[in-house]
Protein backbone atom coordinates (compact mmCIF):
# COMPACT_ATOMS: atom_id res chain seq x y z
CA UNK A 1 0.00 0.00 0.00
CA UNK A 2 1.47 3.52 -0.81
CA UNK A 3 2.10 5.78 2.22
CA UNK A 4 -0.55 8.05 3.22
CA UNK A 5 -0.78 11.15 4.51
CA UNK A 6 -3.86 12.31 6.46
CA UNK A 7 -4.09 16.43 6.13
CA UNK A 8 -5.59 17.69 9.20
CA UNK A 9 -7.79 20.56 9.98
CA UNK A 10 -6.80 23.80 12.17
CA UNK A 11 -9.52 23.69 14.95
CA UNK A 12 -10.66 27.12 15.23
CA UNK A 13 -13.22 26.38 18.08
CA UNK A 14 -11.70 24.52 21.46
CA UNK A 15 -14.97 23.18 21.58
CA UNK A 16 -14.12 20.88 17.98
CA UNK A 17 -10.90 19.77 19.38
CA UNK A 18 -12.00 16.47 20.58
CA UNK A 19 -14.41 15.79 17.67
CA UNK A 20 -11.80 16.79 15.36
CA UNK A 21 -9.10 14.22 16.83
CA UNK A 22 -11.96 11.65 16.19
CA UNK A 23 -12.52 12.37 12.84
CA UNK A 24 -8.49 11.93 12.38
CA UNK A 25 -8.86 8.56 14.03
CA UNK A 26 -11.69 7.71 12.21
CA UNK A 27 -9.81 8.10 9.27
CA UNK A 28 -6.76 6.58 9.91
CA UNK A 29 -8.71 3.27 11.29
CA UNK A 30 -10.99 2.86 8.18
CA UNK A 31 -7.28 3.12 5.32
CA UNK A 32 -6.00 0.60 7.73
CA UNK A 33 -9.11 -1.81 7.66
CA UNK A 34 -9.83 -1.47 4.12
CA UNK A 35 -6.07 -1.84 3.32
CA UNK A 36 -5.07 -5.26 2.14
CA UNK A 37 -2.09 -7.57 4.38
CA UNK A 38 -3.42 -4.86 7.22
CA UNK A 39 -3.78 -7.73 9.71
CA UNK A 40 -0.56 -9.23 8.72
CA UNK A 41 1.63 -6.17 8.56
CA UNK A 42 2.20 -4.79 11.35
CA UNK A 43 4.14 -1.63 9.97
CA UNK A 44 1.45 -0.79 8.17
CA UNK A 45 0.11 1.98 10.87
CA UNK A 46 3.43 3.87 10.66
CA UNK A 47 2.96 4.46 6.55
CA UNK A 48 -0.48 6.39 7.60
CA UNK A 49 0.56 10.04 8.68
CA UNK A 50 -1.34 12.50 9.62
CA UNK A 51 -0.19 16.26 9.43
CA UNK A 52 -2.18 19.51 10.10
CA UNK A 53 -2.26 21.91 6.97
CA UNK A 54 -0.45 24.38 8.99
CA UNK A 55 2.67 22.42 9.03
CA UNK A 56 2.39 20.92 5.16
CA UNK A 57 5.30 24.06 4.40
CA UNK A 58 7.46 22.18 6.51
CA UNK A 59 7.22 18.68 4.81
CA UNK A 60 6.84 20.09 1.22
CA UNK A 61 9.75 18.88 0.02
CA UNK A 62 9.11 15.23 1.50
CA UNK A 63 5.49 15.41 -0.68
CA UNK A 64 7.37 16.51 -3.50
CA UNK A 65 9.79 13.74 -3.43
CA UNK A 66 7.10 10.65 -2.72
CA UNK A 67 5.73 9.87 -6.27
CA UNK A 68 3.31 7.16 -4.74
CA UNK A 69 1.99 9.10 -2.01
CA UNK A 70 -1.92 9.11 -0.95
CA UNK A 71 -3.18 12.24 0.01
CA UNK A 72 -6.16 12.50 1.77
CA UNK A 73 -7.12 16.15 2.91
CA UNK A 74 -10.04 16.59 5.56
CA UNK A 75 -9.71 20.37 5.14
CA UNK A 76 -10.39 23.69 2.71
CA UNK A 77 -7.26 25.22 4.34
CA UNK A 78 -4.60 24.18 2.38
CA UNK A 79 -1.65 25.68 0.14
CA UNK A 80 -1.91 26.57 -3.11
CA UNK A 81 1.47 24.58 -4.06
CA UNK A 82 -0.04 21.43 -2.80
CA UNK A 83 -1.21 19.61 -5.91
CA UNK A 84 -3.38 16.83 -5.67
CA UNK A 85 -6.99 14.96 -7.42
CA UNK A 86 -9.39 17.28 -6.44
CA UNK A 87 -7.47 20.24 -5.59
CA UNK A 88 -10.27 22.25 -8.37
CA UNK A 89 -12.97 20.77 -6.27
CA UNK A 90 -11.80 21.49 -2.69
CA UNK A 91 -11.11 25.13 -4.41
CA UNK A 92 -14.63 25.55 -5.56
CA UNK A 93 -15.94 24.34 -2.22
CA UNK A 94 -13.88 26.68 -0.12
CA UNK A 95 -15.68 29.87 -1.88
CA UNK A 96 -18.98 29.04 -0.21
CA UNK A 97 -20.44 32.30 -1.77
CA UNK A 98 -19.71 31.69 -5.09
CA UNK A 99 -21.03 27.80 -5.21
CA UNK A 100 -24.58 29.46 -3.54
CA UNK A 101 -24.69 32.02 -6.21
CA UNK A 102 -24.00 28.37 -8.68
CA UNK A 103 -26.72 26.63 -7.33
CA UNK A 104 -28.98 30.18 -7.24
CA UNK A 105 -28.64 30.07 -10.90
CA UNK A 106 -30.29 26.42 -10.83
CA UNK A 107 -33.72 28.55 -9.26
CA UNK A 108 -32.83 26.54 -6.40
CA UNK A 109 -33.39 28.13 -2.55
CA UNK A 110 -30.56 29.27 -0.42
CA UNK A 111 -29.78 29.53 3.59
CA UNK A 112 -27.94 27.71 6.29
CA UNK A 113 -28.49 24.37 7.47
CA UNK A 114 -27.59 21.66 10.21
CA UNK A 115 -28.58 18.35 8.26
CA UNK A 116 -26.28 16.81 5.46
CA UNK A 117 -26.54 14.33 2.31
CA UNK A 118 -23.63 11.89 1.79
CA UNK A 119 -22.78 11.72 -1.63
CA UNK A 120 -20.12 8.64 -2.30
CA UNK A 121 -19.09 9.54 -5.19
CA UNK A 122 -17.15 6.25 -6.85
CA UNK A 123 -15.98 5.75 -10.34
CA UNK A 124 -18.99 4.64 -11.59
CA UNK A 125 -20.96 7.02 -10.46
CA UNK A 126 -22.78 8.25 -6.90
CA UNK A 127 -24.13 6.58 -3.84
CA UNK A 128 -26.51 8.59 -1.55
CA UNK A 129 -26.59 7.66 2.11
CA UNK A 130 -28.70 8.41 4.69
CA UNK A 131 -29.04 11.62 5.96
CA UNK A 132 -27.60 12.86 8.70
CA UNK A 133 -28.48 15.23 11.03
CA UNK A 134 -27.19 17.33 13.97
CA UNK A 135 -28.91 16.45 17.21
CA UNK A 136 -27.12 18.79 19.53
CA UNK A 137 -25.16 22.27 18.51
CA UNK A 138 -23.93 22.71 22.06
CA UNK A 139 -22.06 19.09 22.31
CA UNK A 140 -22.06 19.06 18.42
CA UNK A 141 -23.34 15.61 18.00
CA UNK A 142 -24.84 14.25 15.10
CA UNK A 143 -27.04 11.20 14.49
CA UNK A 144 -28.22 9.08 11.28
CA UNK A 145 -30.23 8.19 9.69
CA UNK A 146 -33.08 11.06 9.65
CA UNK A 147 -35.35 9.66 7.36
CA UNK A 148 -37.20 12.04 5.03
CA UNK A 149 -39.94 12.03 2.52
CA UNK A 150 -39.61 11.40 -1.31
CA UNK A 151 -40.75 14.99 -1.69
CA UNK A 152 -37.81 15.74 0.61
CA UNK A 153 -35.70 13.30 -0.78
CA UNK A 154 -35.60 14.11 -4.92
CA UNK A 155 -34.82 17.66 -5.15
CA UNK A 156 -31.84 16.76 -2.62
CA UNK A 157 -30.54 14.10 -5.04
CA UNK A 158 -31.19 15.81 -7.88
CA UNK A 159 -28.66 18.76 -6.89
CA UNK A 160 -26.21 16.36 -5.90
CA UNK A 161 -25.92 15.14 -9.11
CA UNK A 162 -25.25 18.18 -10.69
CA UNK A 163 -23.33 19.50 -8.20
CA UNK A 164 -20.48 17.32 -8.80
CA UNK A 165 -21.18 16.73 -12.93
CA UNK A 166 -20.53 20.08 -12.99
CA UNK A 167 -17.53 20.60 -10.88
CA UNK A 168 -16.21 17.83 -12.34
CA UNK A 169 -15.76 15.78 -9.26
CA UNK A 170 -13.13 13.27 -8.70
CA UNK A 171 -14.20 10.40 -6.32
CA UNK A 172 -14.70 11.01 -2.76
CA UNK A 173 -17.42 11.45 0.22
CA UNK A 174 -19.15 14.99 -0.24
CA UNK A 175 -21.92 16.23 2.70
CA UNK A 176 -23.99 18.45 0.51
CA UNK A 177 -24.80 20.47 3.51
CA UNK A 178 -28.75 21.70 3.62
CA UNK A 179 -31.67 23.06 5.51
CA UNK A 180 -35.00 21.75 6.04
CA UNK A 181 -38.48 22.76 6.93
CA UNK A 182 -41.48 20.42 5.71
CA UNK A 183 -40.74 19.80 2.19
CA UNK A 184 -38.92 22.81 1.69
CA UNK A 185 -35.50 22.21 1.30
CA UNK A 186 -32.38 24.60 0.60
CA UNK A 187 -28.45 24.77 0.09
CA UNK A 188 -26.05 25.64 2.36
CA UNK A 189 -22.85 24.43 1.10
CA UNK A 190 -20.66 21.19 0.04
CA UNK A 191 -17.87 19.84 1.68
CA UNK A 192 -15.81 17.28 -0.48
CA UNK A 193 -14.73 15.05 2.33
CA UNK A 194 -16.08 12.95 5.03
CA UNK A 195 -16.49 16.01 7.98
CA UNK A 196 -17.17 15.37 11.95
CA UNK A 197 -21.28 14.91 10.65
CA UNK A 198 -19.91 11.66 8.91
CA UNK A 199 -18.59 10.62 12.04
CA UNK A 200 -22.41 9.72 13.17
CA UNK A 201 -21.85 7.09 10.50
CA UNK A 202 -19.52 4.70 12.08
CA UNK A 203 -21.35 1.41 13.40
CA UNK A 204 -24.60 2.53 11.77
CA UNK A 205 -23.94 2.72 7.91
CA UNK A 206 -21.50 -0.13 6.34
CA UNK A 207 -19.17 0.63 5.10
CA UNK A 208 -19.12 3.89 6.92
CA UNK A 209 -18.26 7.20 5.56
CA UNK A 210 -14.42 7.31 6.49
CA UNK A 211 -14.21 3.54 4.61
CA UNK A 212 -16.42 5.04 1.35
CA UNK A 213 -13.57 7.79 0.99
CA UNK A 214 -10.69 5.58 1.34
CA UNK A 215 -12.34 3.27 -0.90
CA UNK A 216 -12.91 6.01 -3.47
CA UNK A 217 -9.57 7.53 -3.37
CA UNK A 218 -8.11 4.13 -4.13
CA UNK A 219 -10.62 3.30 -6.87
CA UNK A 220 -11.98 0.20 -5.68
CA UNK A 221 -15.90 -0.33 -5.80
CA UNK A 222 -18.73 0.13 -3.57
CA UNK A 223 -21.69 -1.71 -4.57
CA UNK A 224 -24.49 -0.48 -1.56
CA UNK A 225 -24.47 1.48 1.36
CA UNK A 226 -26.60 0.21 4.08
CA UNK A 227 -27.85 1.22 7.77
CA UNK A 228 -27.80 -1.17 10.41
CA UNK A 229 -31.18 -2.08 11.74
Amino acid sequence: MPDVLIIAPVPEIPSRSPLASSLLLEMKRAILSRSEASSSDPALADRVDICLASELELRSQEIYEMDDLILCPLTLNLPEWLAFPGKETFSACANIQAMRARVAEWQFPIGDGTHWLPIVLTAKGALFGEVITQAAQETLSYRQPLHLVDAQRQPLYQLGQQLVRSLSASPGVYLMQFGLQENRVWFDRLIPFPDLPAIASVGVQTPDLFQCHWLCLTHQPIRDLQISA
